[in-house]
Formats: C-alpha cells, structure tokens, sequence
C-alpha cells in the first residue's frame, strides 16, 4: 500500500514547524564558533610552588593581549580588528574582520599577585602566578584578653 502524505492546509506554518529540527539553530555551538570565533584552549597547572595557564592563541602578537590580576581574579583579553580595501579602476572591494576573546580564571587565595608574569612563545600565552610563602603565613595564636 502506498502512503500518501496529506498537504497542510498552512503551508506557512507547516514549512516553520516541520523544518524546526532541521534548522540551522540546533547546531549553535558550531555556528557560533564559525561566525564569532572560538576560545583558546587553556591548559592550567598546579605544582607546589607555582600554577600555570597556558593558551594556545596562534598568529598573535605580545601587543595584542590584555591581562588584569585584581583580587584573585585572572582575565585575559585581546581584541584585534582588521580593514582592507582595494582600489582599482572599476571597483573597490573592504573586508573587514574582529577578533576578539576574554577568558577568566578564579585564583586561590595562596595566588602571589605580586610576581604573576607572562611568556608569549610560538603561540602559546603562558602565565606563571607563583604561590604564596607557607612560611609567611605562619598560624597565630590568640590571648583571649
């Protein structure tokens, strides 16, 4: 037996509705990356002295970031926008293109804020924040007056 599919009475509605699974819209996460962009990845390390962020951020410059340490809290930043025109006797033609990305990171308390410094190496952002002296942070006692 042959089945038939029955036309919709609203082809407007039935076209919006029956295309809402198959519309653009459920891949957000990768169309999103394509027009806007992606994160760079980030790698964070812990030892016993230190922690260390690393990103992957290719095709940049050391001028291009922007980094701020305020309370315990990391955030790093670029933005870079691009203009190029061509001229010639019968057009001109403009691309323009923004990148731009931030990234934050919570330190913990032990972070030393103070001797946080920055590496831009082939590629690869690395921001070393140091802990803070144990031996600073000695425990106190209270007398109770």
């Amino acid at each position: 037996m042959l089945a038939l599919k029955k036309r919709s009475e609203f082809p407007v509605w039935g076209d919006m509705f029956g295309n809402i699974f198959t519309n653009d819209w459920l891949n957000f996460p990768q169309n999103y990356k394509e027009q806007f962009g992606t994160f760079p990845a980030a790698n964070v390390k812990e030892s016993d002295k230190e922690f260390t962020i690393e990103l992957a951020v290719p095709g940049k410059s050391k001028e291009d970031f922007k980094i701020d340490l305020d309370q315990n809290l990391l955030t790093i930043s670029s933005e870079q926008k691009e203009n190029k025109e061509e001229k010639t006797e019968n057009y001109t033609r403009k691309e323009y293109s923004y990148q731009s990305f931030r990234r934050s990171f919570r330190l913990p308390e032990t972070a030393d804020e103070q001797e946080t410094s920055a590496n831009y190496t082939d590629g690869i952002l690395k921001i070393v924040i140091p802990k803070k002296d144990s031996k600073k942070q000695s425990a106190k006692t209270i007398t109770i007056s």
